[in-house]
């Protein structure tokens, strides 16, 4: 049943469960106007409960102090507040599940009106549908920030052809095909640009306000809105396995991964419900059979119930968690489920990749060091001219140190030696370029001393003539993440990389900034490693994982928590992961902890706060120190608080 029309819809076209959305397209804009006109139920309810009382003018001009009329009145009104809720209720008596908090309201408020206690049954109904605008207020905000996501999936694509250019679907259109993308247009496709220079919005994705500017051999994401300029992208991936689509996704699945909390207070509300209706009835009959009144012992029976009411919990719970994952998605970070919060705010342990992850992944020639009497200049040339026809980061770092042309004429007898390096002769001499193995593999003496860096050796004509060192730089954002990791609990950080050495974390390993680092590791052995700490941990932490490559995927799925970085990360890390970081803020790992374990917090006050105050209540209202009013505010009035304590997760600070 969609709760914002009574649609039977079961899931929504959109995928959602049915408390989400309906067939009729009730999201968005559907959901501001559902809560307008609910508040205007109450209010209008509220006003003329106010009206009708026998003091007030209006009731003695139309004679409303009538027993028959005012029952009519006040009764009409009850079912034009409390019509779902009382449907809810004989529904559920029909399909024999109907232990739950409807059928205590609709139970409750009817014995109400069957004494005589009209305005109770109706303020009852009243601060209960007060407590619900509240929920769905709380619930619509942060569900704004998720649904977003739905409007990123573009209605159509500029497919150019040989003759013209056709408006197509996007699931039409098929790897390598050349779109046109017009300003104010969203990019439909991955792919990457070919013709033209252009600013886009990323923020629906990113959370980031700034525009980036992109240029051909740039790569473009769909769901950003290009801003002013028209430009052709060639498509990398199909619309099913793009980026919004993954996105989409994801969103649609995280309502269904409930946390150990949630599910116990499902457990909870099924054995708690059964247990006081029983109660009610023992305070009905039991003093009844022993002389006591009726109407004053079953009135007793009726506040116990509504105090009873487990409502506050069933609502407040899955509302801060829900809370939780909209105020992070409103800031670039998808969390697939609620039990990923949870998990979240148990992490003490994180594990980091290194290359694209802590480090930017992009390599430049950091130190150039001739051994023969050739110049820094002359050295650099000839490496340049040696990796002229290669693509490998590596090479294209050398070739970017060269600042001049490269001639291919002077490049002969060119001969790639897999896992070594390059042999070929240039400008008559035979070069020989690569790492320790291919050294060794023409037998040239060559130092053997440097040590922690990734080193590129030169011969020619026989002889050592010197190296160089590739180094990467780590992101700006790195040590202020790891600082502020600390902050939360976490320890010091282990990185697990492919690379031979350090290469590029020396400043962060001399900071105290990294626990462990472990090197030269194959993917599996990544799995191995990250087993390892895994049995070294506590039991009542959690281990999260941060990658980015392909070869992340394995050791993502197998750590508590799987982080990908989702800008430049692979289609296998995003699946992989748990959390998505979606403009590779590393800044926003350490948010993320901090959000999980402030949704936690509040949660752990209001689950509390509000069995304090129902089992305190209970025993007040079983002898008779608290009235039907009292029993409104230990389940109305509490539920209403604990769903402002949850929507403070709303308002919580968010990721810079």
């Amino acid at each position: 049943m969609c709760n914002h029309c009574e649609h039977n819809s079961g899931h929504c076209e959109h995928g959602h469960n049915n408390e989400h959305c309906c067939s009729k397209g009730h999201s968005g804009t559907g959901l501001d106007n559902f809560l307008i006109k609910k508040l205007v139920i109450v209010f209008t309810a509220l006003i003329l409960m106010i009206i009708l009382k026998p003091e007030n003018l209006v009731s003695q001009l139309f004679y409303i102090n009538s027993a028959i009329i005012k029952f009519v009145i006040y009764f009409t009104l009850y079912l034009i507040v409390a019509k779902n809720i009382v449907l809810n209720a004989f529904k559920n008596v029909l399909s024999k599940n109907f232990l739950d908090e409807n059928f205590l309201m609709t139970i409750a408020t009817f014995g109400a009106f069957g004494i005589g206690e009209y305005p109770e049954a109706l303020m009852v109904m009243l601060l209960y549908q007060t407590g619900e605008l509240f929920t769905d207020y709380a619930v619509n905000k942060s569900k704004k920030s998720v649904l977003a996501l739905m409007d990123l999936k573009p209605e159509f694509a500029n497919l150019v052809t040989q003759t013209d250019i056709q408006k197509v679907a996007p699931d039409k259109v098929k790897i390598n095909d050349i779109i046109l993308v017009k300003p104010g247009e969203k990019i439909p496709l991955d792919g990457t640009i070919v013709e033209g220079l252009t600013s886009i919005d990323t923020s629906a994705l990113t959370g980031e306000a700034l525009p980036k500017s992109l240029k051909p051999g740039d790569t473009i994401m769909n769901g950003c809105i290009n801003l002013d300029g028209v430009i052709k992208i060639k498509v990398t991936s199909e619309f099913q396995n793009s980026t919004v689509s993954k996105i989409i996704e994801m969103v649609q699945q995280a309502s269904d991964k409930k946390t150990r909390t949630e599910n116990f207070i499902t457990k909870f509300a099924k054995i708690y419900t059964p247990i006081v209706v029983f109660l009610a009835l023992f305070l009905v009959i039991v003093p009844v059979i022993f002389g006591g009144a009726f109407v004053q012992w079953f009135e007793r029976a009726l506040t116990f119930l509504v105090i009873s009411c487990p409502c506050a919990l069933v609502i407040s719970i899955p509302l801060g968690f829900f809370a939780s994952i909209g105020a992070a998605s409103k800031n670039g970070i998808l969390i697939k489920g609620s039990n990923y919060i949870e998990a979240l705010s148990k992490v003490d342990t994180i594990v980091f990749d290194k290359t694209g992850t802590l480090t930017s992944g992009v390599f430049s020639v950091s130190e150039i060091c001739p051994a023969l009497n050739i110049s820094k200049e002359e050295f650099i040339k000839l490496a340049a001219h040696a990796e002229h026809f290669s693509n490998h980061p590596v090479a294209s770092s050398i070739k970017s140190a060269y600042l001049e042309d490269v001639n291919p004429s002077d490049i002969k007898c060119l001969k790639e030696i897999p896992g070594m390096g390059i042999t070929a002769v240039i400008q008559e001499k035979n070069i020989i370029l690569g790492n320790a193995a291919i050294m060794e593999k023409f037998n040239i003496d060559y130092p053997q001393d440097i040590e922690g860096k990734t080193i590129i050796y030169m011969a020619i004509n026989g002889k050592y003539a010197g190296y160089l060192t590739i180094s990467d730089t780590i992101k700006p954002d790195t040590k202020a993440t790891l600082l502020n990791l600390k902050k939360e609990g976490v320890k010091e950080p282990i990185v697990l990389t492919g690379d031979k050495g350090l290469f590029g974390l020396e400043e962060l390993n001399n900071g105290s900034l990294i626990d462990e680092i472990y090197c030269n590791l194959l993917p599996n052995q990544k799995v191995e490693k990250l087993e390892e700490l895994m049995k070294i941990k506590n039991h009542k932490t959690a281990l999260a994982f941060v990658g980015d490559g392909i070869n992340d995927a394995p050791v993502l799925s197998r750590a508590d928590i799987g982080i990908a970085m989702g800008k430049m990360g692979s289609d296998a890390a995003i699946g992989a992961s748990d959390v998505v970081i979606m403009d590779d803020n590393l800044n926003k790992i350490s948010e993320t902890v901090k959000i999980s374990k402030k949704t936690i917090q509040i949660i752990k006050q209001n689950i509390i706060f509000i069995l304090a105050v129902k089992f305190s209540f209970l025993a007040f209202g079983a002898f008779g120190i608290v009235s039907m009013w009292g029993a409104v505010f230990a389940d109305v009035g509490v539920s209403i608080l604990a769903i402002l304590n949850s929507m403070r997760i709303l308002y919580f600070t968010q990721p810079k």
